[in-house]
């Protein structure tokens, strides 16, 4: 007799019952009303002189059933409820050993009472029985500590290797839990958990590959080890096999990329797993191609054809599975996910709303332009439907593919404004609200189409924190309209109509308007006015302010908006470092990193709104033209933290890692490079991989024989490397203020060698010097350049000055196709594709990519690049360069010509 899912409280009723019939026929739970007390009166049953089996099991049942439901039972309790379930072995009833078994786990005896069951459990563990010998190990396991372990460790070893699966796996299983608290005992069975992977049952072959891997969790080089056995033998259980690809990928992550194109390592397992029999191993390893970092669109092909197999399979997990994988790619690589779309399309219509969902976002990711109003019309058939969550989705992609094509803006506005009006929770909202408010500061055209959907919105909303985020947009860009005065009457509404903290964000959206506005002055001072007898402080003080700013007094109408040229995280640091030192000086304004110039953009008054706000449900960069990746903002908070660092200023751009040693070498080393307004810092991550050795004073000497520009000014170094773990160190070099100084670096490692005694495990205390050479450095002009998304690449080309303007065509040589010269290109100047340029259509003898960055000194930079390919696959390329002076634009030549 087993437990219930019925709720205990409420009677148990037949579901074939009509309503009539459930007032006469009423069946209760067998827990409807139970007693801890009587319960225990019944477990007296478990010392009769002749034990009635089903009795004590439907005991037992309720004993765990109030074990479960978080009853507390004293020591004596427990006491009691053991001795009794211990006096039941003596029955071979095998329903009435395997509760005895839950039982005896869920009570938890102390150590007194384990030796009592310990004799018992070990016959039961060398009985013929196999049901017995899989539950004594797992009971076994779970009950003792390490002394008894010890004493019974000859029998779980022949347990992992023996011939019954059922006692195999529960041995295996054990281990792992043991390995919490038993470390060292688990890892003297190696050798017979080996001989378990190798095992024809596969839920054996299972559970003994995760065992090895969990043996080998803390030390990388071990795991890649395991990993590289495993891939040559042969490990035909599924499971093992999905495990497996999840290991290979861990693995792949941990390492870098192959330099130039050089293929990863064991990617060639996972491409052979997706020609495996089982359909769970082909899916576990297309999704971890996937999801490879900085994976190729070489990479993809086989994994995106497999999933574009699922796409048409009968079984609705394997369409769902395969629809969402494609789904999460066409955020970073839309191009690959094209082929996949008459698939896809036919999706649309599937029973399963969620399936259908993620084929629609799928196809507003990759879609065209030409086939926007029909995808629109398709979403709209079902949105009543579906939850939240994917509604949601919808919002994200259809933003996602406004930002791609501008011209659109109009049918994707309409359509969200639509959506905004139905109901709908917060969270939706918020991702409606959020995706308008990047379209108008990504997209003029669609500001004053935004603005008006918005002010609709706040007449009807019941979300404080998204009217008063709509007010204070209403308040930063209503004022730069041709008619401001049409958006007061929306704003003036919520001061009489809202909450205290709607009315505080209105009056300060009035004051904007007019501080902005001199014609409107006159009228928003009347207005706010009445707002001075309001009954809530913060309101009357803000129109109190305000009031007093508008009429000349308290700074003028320039102090509604301040306005500070300071970074403001830095300045919150500095600050904190102030009030937490003792000292009588005035605080210095002056040592806060000043913040970066705004950047000249088409109508926008945040270039990087849309790459920083943009995102998906699940955290990873909107699909805006597959925006470029910018680690910057990752390391600019420790770049921050580091005293000797912090006076250089605000870093411009921070490039993504470089390996400079060999995988499995015995230390590894990955660098950084950091590019500011005069210098440039190099990031050494230093790791150490040999346990019989401290390394202290680590820092990188740098030769810059070939790097003449470059001139070294200090170094930080890292007081100790860590062992299997991840620091710092830096080196700084100056170079003239907005040149662009390249070269090849020699780099050197350099540290004090401590051995570590083995009888004590200390560190000696005397060293040695020592140095290890590293692999070279590039420092090349793209490492100056910042990609940024633009939502109108015309007009912001046209605002730059004609004169600037630099014209040159190149040969590219024989290619595959236009897409793999287009990428090529987009690689080497490392800038932001923008409007769906990179994306070369099938088949095209021509093709034009706009390219937008911003060099270092936050100076603006716009490519245009027409390509065509001959009969030969010759690739010929017209670069056409506009920026903020003629040097830039001879700039961004010289790298193509360099290249």
């Amino acid at each position: 007799m087993a437990a219930t899912a019925q709720d205990s409280q409420a009677p148990l009723r037949g579901p074939e019952k009509k309503d009539e019939d459930r007032e006469d026929e009423t069946e209760f739970s067998p827990f409807y009303g139970i007693d801890k007390g009587a319960v225990l009166q019944e477990a007296r049953v478990f010392n009769d002189p002749q034990i009635d089996p089903r009795r004590c099991q439907q005991v037992i049942t309720k004993l765990l059933y109030l074990l479960n439901q978080g009853e507390v039972f004293t020591k004596k309790e427990a006491a009691e409820v053991f001795f009794g379930v211990t006096k039941l072995f003596q029955k071979q009833d095998i329903n009435l050993r395997r509760m005895m078994y839950l039982c005896i786990k869920d009570i938890c005896p102390g150590a007194d009472e384990v030796i009592i069951v310990t004799s018992s459990l070990m016959k039961d563990m060398n009985s013929k029985v196999d049901l017995f010998r899989s539950n004594s190990v797992r009971v076994l396991c779970k009950i003792i500590d390490g002394q008894l372990l010890a004493q019974i460790e000859r029998y779980l070893k022949q347990a992992i290797v023996d011939k019954s699966p059922v006692v195999a796996s529960a041995a295996l299983v054990s281990a792992s839990h043991l390995l919490g608290n038993n470390a060292e005992i688990v890892k003297r069975w190696i050798n017979e958990v080996q001989e378990a992977a190798q095992n024809k049952n596969n839920m054996v072959q299972f559970h003994a590959v995760a065992l090895l891997h969990a043996l080998r969790a803390s030390d990388r080089l071990a795991i890649s080890k395991l990993v590289t056995s495993l891939t040559k033998a042969s490990v035909k259980s599924p499971l093992a096999q999905c495990l497996l690809v999840r290991y290979v990928a861990q693995v792949i992550q941990d390492s870098q990329p192959g330099a130039n194109g050089e293929q990863r390592p064991f990617y060639d397992f996972l491409e052979s797993c997706l020609r495996h029999k089982a359909e769970v191993v082909i899916f576990e390893a297309a999704r971890a191609i996937c999801n490879l970092r900085d994976v190729t669109a070489r990479e993809l092909t086989p994994a995106i054809t497999v999933l574009q197999l699922f796409l048409s399979s009968s079984k609705p997990v394997l369409r769902f599975a395969a629809v969402r994988t494609l789904n999460k790619v066409a955020m970073t690589h839309p191009l690959a996910v094209t082929h996949c779309n008459i698939d896809m399309e036919t999706l649309i219509s599937d029973q399963n709303r969620s399936i259908a969902t993620l084929a629609i976002t799928t196809l507003l990711k990759t879609g065209n332009e030409s086939s926007v109003e029909k995808l629109l019309k398709q979403i709209g058939s079902f949105m009543s439907d579906i939850a939240d969550d994917f509604k949601i989705v919808v919002v994200e992609a259809i933003r996602s593919l406004c930002l791609k094509f501008p011209t659109k803006q109009r049918a994707l506005m309409n359509f969200l404004s639509g959506v905004l009006r139905e109901e709908g929770g917060f969270e939706y909202k918020k991702a409606i609200v959020q995706s308008i408010l990047v379209l108008i500061q990504e997209i003029p055209d669609a500001k004053e189409t935004g603005l008006g959907h918005l002010c609709e919105f706040i007449e009807d909303c019941e979300f404080t924190y998204l009217s008063t985020q709509v007010l204070h947009l209403l308040g930063q860009e209503g004022p730069k309209t041709k008619e401001p005065s049409k958006y007061i009457r929306y704003i003036y509404n919520r001061i009489i109509l809202e909450n205290a903290t709607v009315r505080a964000a209105a009056v300060s959206a009035l004051a904007n308007f007019g501080a902005a506005c001199e014609p409107l002055r006159p009228r928003i001072i009347v207005l706010l006015r009445r707002a001075l007898a309001d009954n809530d402080d913060e309101v009357r003080d803000r129109a109190t302010l305000h009031l007093q700013q508008l009429e000349g007094k308290a700074g003028g109408p320039d102090a509604v908006q301040p306005r500070l040229d300071v970074n403001i995280t830095a300045m919150e640091k500095a600050l904190s470092d102030y009030l937490a030192g003792p000292t009588d000086k005035p605080f210095d304004i002056s040592v806060v990193p000043k913040a970066p110039p705004p950047v000249r953009a088409s109508g926008s008054s945040a270039l990087g709104l849309a790459t920083s706000t943009a995102t998906n449900s699940s955290g990873g960069a909107a699909p805006t033209s597959a925006a470029r990746k910018d680690p910057t903002a990752e390391y600019a908070e420790l770049l921050r933290s580091i005293p000797q660092l912090a006076p250089l200023g605000e870093v411009f751009k921070s490039c993504e890692p470089v390996a400079l040693t060999e995988k499995d070498t015995e230390y590894s080393v990955f660098c950084v490079k950091h590019v500011y307004e005069g210098h440039v810092v190099f990031q050494f991550n230093c790791t150490n991989t040999i346990a019989e050795q401290v390394l202290e004073d680590v820092s990188v000497a740098m030769d810059l024989a070939e790097a003449s520009d470059f001139e070294e000014a200090f170094t930080v170094p890292l007081d100790q490397m860590p062992l299997n773990g991840v620091g710092q160190c830096f080196t700084v070099v100056t170079r003239q203020p907005g040149a662009i100084a390249t070269g090849k670096i020699v780099n050197i490692l350099k540290f004090k060698v401590k051995e570590i005694d083995p009888s004590t495990g200390e560190a000696e205390e005397e060293g040695y010097e020592d140095e290890y050479v590293l692999e070279d450095l590039e420092v090349s002009p793209a490492d100056y350049v910042k990609p940024t998304l633009l939502g109108n690449f015309r007009k912001a080309w046209e605002e730059l000055d004609p004169a600037t303007e630099k014209e040159d065509e190149y040969g590219l040589g024989t290619r595959e196709g236009l897409q793999e010269a287009v990428e090529a290109v987009i690689g080497i100047l490392g800038m932001q594709p923008c409007e769906g340029s990179e994306a070369v259509p099938p088949n095209a003898r021509s093709h034009t990519v706009l390219l937008a960055g911003i060099f270092v000194g936050y100076q603006q930079v716009l490519v245009r690049m027409s390509f065509g390919i001959d009969a030969t696959n010759n690739v010929a390329m017209k670069l056409v360069v506009r920026a903020e002076s003629i040097e830039l634009s001879e700039a961004i030549h010289s790298i193509i010509q360099d290249a």
